[in-house]
């Protein structure tokens, strides 16, 4: 059998093109925080992770400028070998301070800070234990570990309390779970589980891409619930909040230090750009001085999930500025994110198997520079299609 038969008898994605309904890999022509353009139409952007709004603050830009000017595009090698500069270890050292721990390593991505921190930490007779809701990229990590995988009810702490009992006494154990939950926006109930990690020696890392700069005044989930030295690993992206690219894990200086030298996804990668790291650092920084960014953010999180459930619209367990609209069927969540589009929202179709059948959403986020105005203006929308659709 030839290797690129399934490529092509794959036609799902080419028939959604053909009958104009594809809602992916759209090349947008602008995006500017709040609004987006397609082809000349204009959007608001309910889509993005862009939480803060800080890829278009003045002084973030600015700093990339300045970083490019100074160090050039690339640094055109791994951290390991000539690819980290003094940026990168100020940054480290700062993002340490802002998620409270020892120290902190700095990723390509936050894919590659999954990846390598998961298949570094995890080798053979260990375990890890995972929310069944996980990001793809905690799935990948613990599939790339040489370690036993075992999965629990999503946010259910007895479930993981069945799991970790079940493992023999001397079985190393990592659990890991997102802080804020990317697909439904709700929140990992650490004061339940942090309990049951100790109580079975299992060490817990949480996955904060989503929760940085949203949740405990931006520090994140452990934070959020004031327990930073409850919780062993912290990671995070660039990507959302911090308005850049890349990602870091944070813990005990000695973990960490293992990490920086066994994982192979930092190793043998390229480092981040200057500009990248710059832009981090005007981030965290504008954290600081503007902390209303991130009250603004949660005011419209909580003015979008009152405005939803006011028109009907199911947003399941939704506490943060990620706001599922749950359809329940792929073929009209296709629809309703078509007439959405061609009425000037962009919001984000997930389908199965991204979601269980029966779960199928569209997936809002908001950002703290989006206006009132164009809050209400994506409630009147949402309420003509969703009553023309037959959701409300």
């Amino acid at each position: 059998m030839d290797i690129f038969e399934k490529c092509l008898n794959y036609t799902d994605a080419k028939d959604a093109i053909t009958a104009g309904i594809y809602p992916y890999f759209l090349p947008l022509s602008e995006n500017e925080g709040t609004e987006a353009s397609y082809q000349g139409h204009r959007l608001i952007m309910c889509g993005s992770n862009n939480y803060l709004g800080l890829t278009t603050h003045p002084t973030v830009r600015q700093a990339a400028r300045e970083a490019i000017d100074r160090f050039g595009t690339s640094c055109t090698g791994s951290r390991f070998l000539n690819g980290t500069l003094e940026l990168h270890e100020r940054l480290e050292a700062e993002l340490a301070e802002w998620v409270d721990k020892e120290a902190a390593l700095v990723f390509p991505t936050g894919m590659q800070t999954n990846l390598g921190t998961i298949s570094a930490l995890v080798g053979r007779g260990d375990v890890v234990i995972l929310d069944r809701d996980d990001h793809a990229s905690i799935v990948d990590g613990a599939m790339l570990s040489f370690g036993e995988i075992k999965r629990f009810r999503h946010n259910d702490a007895e479930s993981l309390e069945r799991v970790l009992e079940a493992l023999p006494e001397d079985q190393g154990k990592l659990v890991v779970v997102d802080g804020l939950f990317s697909m439904e926006g709700d929140i990992a109930p650490l004061p339940e589980i942090v309990p049951i990690c100790k109580r079975f020696g299992a060490r817990l890392m949480v996955d904060d891409a989503h929760a940085m700069g949203v949740l405990g005044g931006g520090h994140g989930t452990a934070a959020h619930f004031d327990m930073p030295d409850e919780v062993d690993l912290i990671m995070s992206t660039f990507s959302k909040s911090f308005a850049s690219l890349g990602g870091f894990i944070a813990g005990d200086e000695d973990v960490v230090h293992y990490i920086k030298h066994h994982a192979r996804a930092l190793i043998f990668s390229a480092s981040i750009p200057a500009a990248n790291a710059a832009t981090v650092l005007a981030a965290l920084e504008v954290m600081r001085q503007e902390p209303e960014r991130i009250q603004r953010l949660n005011q419209n999180a909580e003015r979008m999930r009152i405005g939803f459930q006011e028109l009907g619209f199911d947003i399941g367990n939704s506490q943060t500025p990620v706001i599922p609209i749950i359809v329940g069927d792929d073929t009209q969540t296709l629809q309703f994110w078509w007439m959405l589009f061609h009425a000037g929202v962009f919001v984000n179709p997930v389908l199965s198997p991204a979601v269980p059948p029966g779960r199928q959403l569209l997936r809002t986020s908001y950002m703290a520079t989006h206006t009132n105005d164009q809050l209400d203006r994506v409630l009147e929308i949402f309420a003509d299609v969703g009553k023309e659709i037959g959701l409300t």
